[in-house]
């Protein structure tokens, strides 16, 4: 559909922060929910104080094309309408990240495969967020191009090594590409941080108990 859940949009935003790219391409645009915070986070919370005086690309492809109005068009650089299948071929540049957001379950797995190939191939890194259950989804808002056709599951992107997937309970989230290795170490060691109070913690609760066990048994 035009939009999806948000249940997802603090490991996707944060994905594409740490990758900070200066351009990016958003495949299956819908409502134009992740150009946005694509042009929020990397365009306009970075010191500048003008706004509309954008440094990254922002491209945008749509295969509904009443999905697009004036709103899209304000924040997208440029928006290719029609099937991704059919433009990534033509494309003549190669992408920082591309986002496929709730995207790939719409395709049948031979097409669904030849999607996320066409992205790498133009893109350096590619954000994937795919349904982690198998939720039929029949045509909405006048769009076929909404019905769910297959069900993509970790085992399907286990071939590719230069991956993570990223913690959600409601998506699965996969990141490939060149920046991966640097990512995965900026997501353990904020992990690291965020549970160094929880560690030591728990190690002077248990020096304390062991003290005490020492204490009893002299």
């Amino acid at each position: 559909m035009p939009s999806s859940h948000f249940y997802q949009l603090n490991e996707v935003v944060e994905l594409i922060f740490l990758t900070s790219p200066m351009s990016v391409l958003d495949v299956g645009i819908g409502f134009g929910k992740y150009g946005f915070l694509c042009r929020e986070y990397l365009d306009l919370l970075d010191g500048r104080e003008k706004v509309n005086d954008w440094k990254r690309r922002i491209d945008g492809i749509e295969i509904f094309e009443n999905y697009i109005t004036p709103l899209q068009k304000k924040i997208y650089d440029h928006i290719y309408i029609g099937n991704a299948l059919d433009i990534l071929p033509n494309l003549n540049k190669t992408y920082d990240l591309i986002l496929l957001i709730d995207i790939i379950e719409h395709c049948d797995y031979k097409d669904g495969e030849k999607l996320l190939e066409l992205c790498r191939q133009h893109g350096k890194n590619v954000i994937v967020s795919t349904p982690k259950m198998d939720i039929p989804q029949p045509t909405m808002f006048g769009n076929p191009f909404e019905a769910h056709k297959a069900y993509y599951g970790k085992k399907f992107f286990r071939k590719y090594r230069d991956k993570i997937f990223i913690s959600n309970f409601f998506s699965l989230i996969v990141y490939l590409g060149e920046n991966t290795q640097a990512i995965k170490r900026i997501l353990w060691k904020r992990r690291l941080l965020l549970n160094l109070p929880l560690h030591l913690k728990l190690k002077s609760i248990s020096k304390s108990i062991f003290m005490r066990s020492m204490k009893h048994s002299c």
